[in-house]
């Protein structure tokens, strides 16, 4: 009775109560199982899952492989997936292929990839066998994980049972050489395979976009188009991360209509992917229609159009949609703040540029050797040379080129032979094949009167065989 009265205060809605009361008269198991099976499917909260759990477990229901099954998935769905769906499938009396996959596949798929792993090496010493539908789910755990070796591995097995010519396994052994940045070795997998379906060719055309390998990824979407292979709205986010990689308006516009013509639904991934397109082929009025149009906006859309404007240097906008950003609740992320203080390194504000640098701290964004480089460029060009330095000493990590080189040419601006040498000297110990850091070092010396210390730093150039390349046009 305290159950039922619990499940009337609790349900969402009078349908699910209607199915769980019906189904505590006695019926014909057969019912029984179709009635608990879309009782759990309309589950709305793990606080009736687990009276349905409880009612399983005391109908022995529990028992029933389709039925623990479906709990599992359900306690997965509504965020509960460890413990509450690891401990179903534990405490499983009977498990299949089917169980397995489930509890594999959430796993695969969540923030724990590794625990998807465990399983499945807990299922082999179990001697269930895997399927073709097990180990796609395992490959992406491995890449998920980053473990490129027990990837290699699951690789083999796939081989050693004949299942790497499957259409599912190629396709996610392709998706995980991509994620290790083994495109070569995706590809040969690829050029293997009898027959390719849209995931697999869409997976190496991502696969090159990705590593920004464009003409290559250009070059299979032609040979996609040749094959027949049906083109969706997943196919056009590579193809535009392509365009935009390689500077080519006109063919992503072309993209954009395509897009247009067949009506697909603008939504987030294509939309930030057309914004990201744009942004990068400097058509900001574009992006930021596009972006205005937008029926709904996540951060990546906002930091991409913030970051554009940021860069290119339209730093009231930039820094207006920083503002409006944080107005309607959308947390930054690193890529905003770099476009904030992208903008605030254009025009030289200083202070703004402290305020959005601490604020990081304040979002809990761990400042990156990009931010760094833009707090340091910032200071140099504002002739804040000291502070520029001081920054970097206080780096929790060492700083690469780009950190060093900001403050070199903040020194070179503003004649600052003593700290210029200093970071000059540093920059050749860090990147000792770089000419332009010797050739930086030897006008600093000439700049400053010594010209003696300057001619030998071009004769150090000389032994090690150094040259600076010559300016050169696209045009």
């Amino acid at each position: 009775m305290k159950q039922h009265l619990s499940l009337c205060y609790h349900a969402r809605n009078n349908s699910f109560l209607s199915k769980f009361m019906r189904i505590c008269h006695p019926k014909p198991k057969s019912n029984l199982l179709s009635y608990y099976f879309s009782l759990l499917q309309s589950s709305p909260n793990a606080a009736h899952l687990r009276h349905l759990h409880a009612r399983l477990l005391r109908t022995s229901l529990f028992d029933n492989v389709i039925l623990s099954s479906k709990l599992l998935l359900m306690y997965s769905r509504l965020g509960k997936l460890s413990p509450h769906s690891l401990r179903v499938f534990l405490h499983m009396p009977h498990r299949n292929i089917y169980s397995w996959n489930n509890i594999i596949g959430e796993f695969s798929r969540s923030s724990l990839p590794h625990k998807s792993v465990e399983l499945f090496l807990q299922m082999r010493h179990c001697n269930q066998p895997p399927d073709v539908f097990t180990l796609p789910l395992v490959l992406r755990a491995c890449a998920a994980c980053g473990s490129a070796k027990l990837g290699v591995s699951v690789h083999g097995l796939c081989v050693k049972m004949g299942m790497e010519k499957s259409l599912f396994v190629a396709s996610a052994l392709v998706f995980m050489y991509v994620t290790f940045g083994k495109v070569f070795d995706a590809r040969v997998l690829f050029d293997e395979m009898p027959e390719r379906d849209s995931v697999l060719w869409t997976a190496m055309l991502a696969g090159y976009a990705q590593h920004e390998e464009s003409m290559q990824a250009l070059s299979v979407f032609r040979q996609m188009g040749s094959a027949g292979v049906a083109l969706d709205g997943v196919v056009m986010i590579s193809l535009l991360l392509a365009c935009g990689q390689l500077g080519w308006l006109k063919h992503g516009k072309s993209v954009h209509g395509w897009i247009t013509r067949r009506c697909l639904i603008l939504g987030l991934n294509l939309g930030n992917a057309l914004i990201d397109f744009y942004v990068k082929c400097a058509a900001l009025g574009h992006s930021h229609n596009l972006f205005d149009k937008m029926p709904e906006r996540d951060v990546i859309s906002w930091s991409s159009l913030i970051l554009g404007y940021g860069l290119s240097g339209n730093v009231d906008t930039a820094l207006d949609l920083f503002d409006r950003m944080r107005e309607a609740g959308v947390k930054p992320n690193d890529v905003t703040f770099l476009g904030a203080l992208s903008a605030c390194t254009h025009t030289g504000m200083v202070e703004k540029a402290y305020t959005y640098f601490e604020m990081m701290r304040e979002y809990q964004v761990a400042p990156e050797l990009k931010h760094y480089a833009c707090m340091v460029d910032c200071l140099a060009r504002a002739g804040m040379l000291e502070d520029a330095e001081r920054i970097i000493d206080e780096m929790p990590v060492e700083a690469d080129g780009a950190v060093l080189g900001a403050l070199l040419g903040g020194c070179r601006v503003h004649g600052n032979a003593e700290v210029g040498v200093r970071v000059a000297k540093k920059l050749m110990r860090l990147e000792p094949e770089k000419a332009s850091n010797y050739v930086m070092l030897a006008n600093m010396y000439a700049g400053a009167g010594r010209f003696e210390d300057a001619e030998k730093v071009r004769e150090l150039m000389k032994e090690r065989n150094l040259s600076k390349v010559p300016g050169c046009s696209l045009i």
